[in-house]
């Protein structure tokens, strides 16, 4: 069918836009590869690198997830036994709790940790007071579909705000410490962090490229049509 030529020319210039629209959108994939590929080596390190001091309270301003996620450190100090939240979770061991316990550090501040899992609220917990682990960002609001309940004494992430005020604590770091797994016999059972990252960008990339390139050649058509018309 022979278009007018206002609308051939405005159905180009529709195609164009989609076209460097979805191109734009692929490029934006590649870039965050990039950025996902420098993340993944980056964590790799600090998760293997010795254990620094935890950041102090002069440091909590600048603490991000990105900047110092998963960053080995350690921290000495007196734990608050009696301050322990229990978070729900589901490990390699099976469904329980993660056993959350302020630190009263010997450099003035206190810090969550997380001494690991046990199966039910009333484990033993046991541990020495000089604590290394790797450092992990605030889980606020709850998990999906459930919210935490400080009332009702039910977690189900590691919110340390809403924790901090719950138990009474007082200014806490802004961040907790995943502690490093202990004797195989140690209860909570300790370093069962998962490290895992999503890295599905190559794959939207060239989802974007493909439909950029459908795109035109669908526009490529629509010209070559137009010509035969002519003829």
């Amino acid at each position: 069918m022979r278009r007018s030529p206002a609308t051939l020319a405005a159905l180009l210039v529709v195609a164009g836009v989609l076209c460097a629209g979805l191109i734009g959108l692929g490029v934006w994939q590649i870039e965050r590869l990039h950025w996902k590929v420098a993340l993944i080596e980056t964590v790799g390190e600090r998760v293997h690198a010795a254990p620094t001091p935890a950041p102090g309270l002069d440091r909590w301003p600048q603490i991000t997830a990105e900047s110092d996620g998963y960053r080995h450190i350690w921290v000495s100090g007196r734990y608050r036994d009696d301050a322990t939240v229990f978070v729900q979770a589901v490990t390699e061991r099976g469904p329980g709790f993660w056993a959350m316990t302020p630190i009263v550090s010997d450099r003035g501040f206190t810090v969550l940790v997380n001494r690991g899992f046990v199966p039910d609220r009333h484990a033993p917990l046991v541990g020495s007071a000089r604590v290394t682990g790797l450092l992990r960002p605030s889980e606020p609001g709850g998990a999906f579909l459930r919210k935490n309940d400080p009332a009702a004494n039910r977690w189900f992430s590691r919110d340390i705000a809403a924790i901090a005020a719950a138990r009474r604590l007082g200014p806490v770091a802004p961040y907790f410490i995943d502690a490093d797994a202990g004797a195989p016999e140690s209860v909570p059972v300790a370093g069962l962090t998962v490290i895992r990252f999503s890295n599905n960008h190559l794959v939207y990339a060239m989802t974007w490229f493909a439909l950029a390139a459908m795109v035109a050649g669908a526009a490529a058509m629509l010209v070559r049509s137009q010509r035969r018309g002519s003829a």
